[in-house]
């Protein structure tokens, strides 16, 4: 597990490429004074994106959960209760959180550049 990468995964480089070439810049990366560390934080504008692992955030689709033995089981289940958590908390705080998964974001980072524009408008910056 020590080898697992939880910075800079080839999802978020993705993404950030996308962000970057569609002229979306000014946030910063694993911003760590925020709950949760967001991957990218646009902090003017309060907006705070994560790309979640599919595994280790627990997928439905993703994560064999038949097979799986009960230390990986609580393992995934605390991952999940943690995100609902440190979402809760930065919108408390008055942030936008959006939440990618990366298998998505791999696939098409486009899709997720337009919610991220979506939400900057929303918090009057585009």
């Amino acid at each position: 597990m020590a080898a697992v990468r939880h910075e800079g995964t080839s999802a978020e480089m993705a993404l950030r490429r996308a962000l970057r070439k569609e002229g979306l810049v000014g946030y910063r990366v694993n911003h760590r004074t925020l709950p949760g560390a967001p991957d990218i934080a646009f902090t003017r504008w309060r907006v705070a994106v994560f790309v979640d692992g599919a595994f280790w955030h627990g997928h439905p689709r993703k994560f064999p959960e038949t097979k799986m033995s009960d230390y990986w089981l609580k393992k995934i289940d605390r991952n999940r209760r943690r995100d609902r958590r440190v979402s809760r908390q930065l919108r408390r705080m008055g942030w936008q959180v959006l939440r990618f998964w990366d298998f998505e974001v791999e696939r098409d980072p486009g899709r997720a550049v337009v919610r991220i524009r979506n939400a900057l408008r929303r918090a009057g910056s585009v």
